[in-house]
């Protein structure tokens, strides 16, 4: 499934018993919560996606738009790697 820009996703999802969100103050990075969203910790540093524009989880995956194109996710966030322009 490719996610075109202008479809419905959103910027904070939930991943079994974790919260993932775009970072506010850095759009490169990925932040989690274990505690419903009162402290957030940062998962993904890295800059290979570029800047995160919108998350969804689509079966088994976290699809995410950004900069760069579509990247998926199958670690949780921790790890991204390019589907498609």
């Amino acid at each position: 499934m490719l996610i075109q820009e202008g479809e419905d996703m959103s910027q904070v999802i939930a991943v079994g018993k974790e919260m993932l969100r775009i970072s506010p103050k850095n759009t490169c990075h990925i932040e989690y919560s274990y505690n419903g969203g009162r402290s957030w910790l940062v998962r993904y540093l890295g800059t290979t996606a570029g800047q995160f524009k919108d998350l969804q989880i689509v079966g088994n995956e976290i699809i995410a738009l950004t900069s760069k194109g579509t990247f998926y996710s199958k670690t949780q966030g921790r790890t991204w790697l390019f589907r498609s322009k």
